[in-house]
C-alpha cells in the first residue's frame, strides 16, 4: 500500500477541530488521535496537532520512541 504525502498545508487540516489529528516527525505522518494525551488536539497544552514537530521534540520529556506507538499514515512532502 503507497503511503500518502502530505504538505504542511494538508497536515495542519488534522488539528482535531474536524475529527482526525495528524503530527510529523521526521518525514512521518503519525495518526495520534486515539491518543488520550492529544485530546481536543493539544498535547500537553504544548503541542498541537497538524503540525511538524521534529524541531520541538527537542523539548520533549520523553524521546522520538514515543512515535512507535502511533500507525504512520504519510509522509511530509518536502
Amino acid at each position: 500500500m503507497e503511503m500518502k504525502e502530505y504538505t504542511l498545508e494538508e497536515l495542519a487540516e488534522y488539528n482535531g477541530k474536524n475529527g482526525k489529528m495528524y503530527v510529523a516527525y521526521q518525514g512521518q505522518v503519525y495518526d495520534v488521535s486515539d491518543s488520550y494525551l492529544w485530546e481536543g488536539g493539544v498535547h500537553q497544552g504544548l503541542h498541537d496537532s497538524g503540525r511538524d514537530l521534529t524541531e520541538e521534540m527537542d523539548e520533549a520529556p520523553h524521546g522520538p520512541e514515543i512515535f512507535k506507538d502511533f500507525p504512520v499514515v504519510g509522509t511530509l512532502k518536502e
